[in-house]
């Protein structure tokens, strides 16, 4: 059975940090991407960064960028995201999700559009305050 469970959430006052991270279980882990999102109130979810563990390529949205930092560690099928400089605008319940990195012999590389993801984890609070 595929798990994830999003992890690290909290309140923390702007220019905070926090470290979120994405346990992953059920399934071949370095074939995956494993990607963050984020919904805000009112809001529609948001994609924010995804790593792909087969060849280690990064993405961020360009909202992120420079703030937060994806990472992967494959011996505990984890990975994080850490979030620095926070803002009140970061407030949002964050998911982690995956899909599959790989299509046949050749490398895939998803966009941050959260169709592209098939499995989902449950969501973790962050709440920045001003």
């Amino acid at each position: 059975e595929v798990q994830l469970q999003a992890s690290g959430g909290g309140l923390v006052q702007a220019g905070g940090s926090l470290r979120l991270s994405c346990a992953a279980s059920g399934f071949t882990f370095e074939d995956y991407v494993i990607g963050w999102f984020r919904q805000a109130p009112g809001k529609e979810r948001e994609g924010v960064s995804y790593i792909n563990n087969k060849d280690g390529t990064t993405k961020y949205a360009d909202s992120v960028k420079g703030r937060f930092t994806i990472s992967s560690d494959t011996a505990k099928s984890t990975v994080y995201l850490q979030i620095s400089r926070l803002k009140p605008e970061d407030t949002a319940v964050y998911y982690c999700a995956s899909t599959l990195g790989v299509v046949g012999d050749a490398i895939y590389e998803p966009t941050l559009n959260s169709y592209e993801f098939d499995y989902w984890g449950q969501g973790t609070q962050v709440t920045v305050s001003s």
